[in-house]
């Protein structure tokens, strides 16, 4: 008797086959991909022989030191430990070299070595390709296109637009002192802040700080940060399909749609207000454009300058960098001022004696407060707002001690790390302003509370 082409033993046996065959496929795969990690791990470890570091678990890296709540210590330890340099292991056989030397940074930033694709790439669903994470001859094009948005002689007419934000911060301050209850002051710095690139970079009239849509930007620019820092020490987290199936790339998703939706409404906003009559006529004749009119008028006079999207990114990207770097640093100088009253109550005096009772601060002012800066300065060195920034080596560097790194090695400027360097800053625990005091001699990269060279 026959069997037929369709029963169920044959059918069967096709699935079998069918199904060894993918099974031999999958771990061909995986022992290739073994084999890559392999190399790359042997790779690595010739490559950083003369870095000397911790000892690493030989998957999960230095990880498990790094808790969140002892980053900070544990950078301040290796830096008192390995002089210049020290490779930081990550999960899977990567690394990055974290440097804290001020003659390293200076290589480094001396160069034109692109922005680390690996941790940089989770900001781009937020902030999207802007100046922050473009590289090459697009950022180049974009940096020369904004470069007057941030003219010498622009910054002076903003001072009396931040004077203005600053005292609706200050009169909501006085309302709640009166419920003898700790204040949280980084929320409302960050509303003051974001206030104040309103206004200066995209011509915003009114205050945001009473509005409860900024105030949704802002908890929305909280939640982001949070959920970046966290999803760049997850090894789960890496793959973007992955991470979109999870409570934490679901939160994500939700917090970047509140972001653009405010900086969607900024762009649509000034649109509708350059189609005025005589409106448009009126901003060309200006010395210095806003930032945000000059990617509107590029996009306007020349349709191939800058894409919907590009002009997005460039908005995000300012939107979130021109505001909370700065209320961070404002927050922690604030601090490092209420935990040293001493120092607190010469830069009241200092700015009582310039200012008086009433009057507002203006440009003038601000080279009249020697001391005022200086403890500003040293806020900033014991809390740089911009704690470390990371470069994709595109061709091999030698430093001045001799040792080197070949091309696509990770590095990691730890600015916090150079500016707790004992090397470079005696006692960098001590808050000391006499550090930066007139005439006081420092290394060009000594200090970098905001980086520095052309990125």
């Amino acid at each position: 008797m026959s069997v037929s082409v369709l029963s169920p033993s044959r059918l069967l046996g096709g699935v079998s086959g069918i199904l060894q065959v993918a099974s031999l496929l999958i771990l061909l795969l995986l022992l290739i991909k073994a084999a890559q990690l392999y190399l790359h791990r042997q790779w690595l470890l010739k490559a950083l022989q003369q870095f000397p570091c911790p000892p690493s678990h030989w998957f999960f890296g230095h990880l498990q030191e790094f808790q969140q709540d002892q980053e900070l210590q544990r950078i301040r330890k290796w830096v008192e430990t390995f002089p210049s340099a020290c490779p930081l292991w990550l999960w899977g056989g990567k690394a990055r070299v974290l440097l804290y030397d001020p003659d390293y940074m200076k290589v480094i930033l001396g160069r034109s070595d692109p922005k680390s694709h690996g941790s940089y790439r989770f900001l781009a669903p937020w902030i999207g390709y802007g100046l922050l994470l473009l590289n090459g001859q697009t950022w180049f094009q974009h940096r020369r296109m904004l470069t007057p948005a941030f003219h010498y002689d622009i910054l002076k007419a903003y001072v009396g637009l931040m004077a203005d934000s600053v005292r609706v911060m200050l009169d909501k301050w006085e309302k709640l002192l009166g419920q003898d209850s700790p204040l949280e002051v980084f929320q409302h710095v960050s509303l003051m802040t974001l206030d104040t690139i309103m206004k200066c970079a995209f011509s915003h009239q009114g205050s945001v700080q009473v509005d409860r849509d900024s105030q949704s930007y802002i908890q929305a620019i909280s939640d982001l940060n949070n959920l970046t820092f966290s999803r760049a020490r997850n090894v789960f987290h890496q793959n973007d399909t992955i991470y979109s199936l999870t409570s934490a790339g679901r939160w994500t998703h939700r917090a970047c749609q509140l972001a653009h939706q405010h900086t969607d409404q900024v762009i649509q906003l000034r649109k509708a207000q350059l189609q005025k009559e005589g409106e448009l006529e009126k901003v060309k004749r200006k010395r210095h454009l806003d930032f945000l009119d000059i990617l509107l008028l590029a996009k306007m006079e020349n349709g191939s300058i800058l894409s919907d999207k590009d002009l997005r990114a460039e908005v995000d990207t300012f939107m979130f960098e021109g505001h909370d770097t700065i209320a961070s640093g404002i927050s922690w100088i604030l601090y490092a001022l209420a935990t040293h009253p001493k120092h607190q109550e010469r830069c009241r005096e200092e700015i009582h004696g310039l200012l008086g009772d009433g009057a507002s601060i203006t440009w003038n002012h601000l080279d009249q407060m020697p001391y005022t800066t200086m403890c500003i300065k040293e806020a900033l060195r014991l809390y740089p707002p911009v704690p470390s920034i990371g470069r994709e080596l595109s061709t091999p560097v030698t430093f001045p001690d001799g040792r080197s790194l070949p091309k696509g090695i990770m590095v990691m400027l730890s600015i916090y790390g150079l500016h707790h360097n004992p090397k470079v800053w005696p006692n960098p625990e001590v808050f000391d302003p006499s550090r930066f005091a007139p005439g006081s001699a420092q290394h060009s990269h000594a200090f970098l509370p905001f980086s520095g060279g052309s990125r």
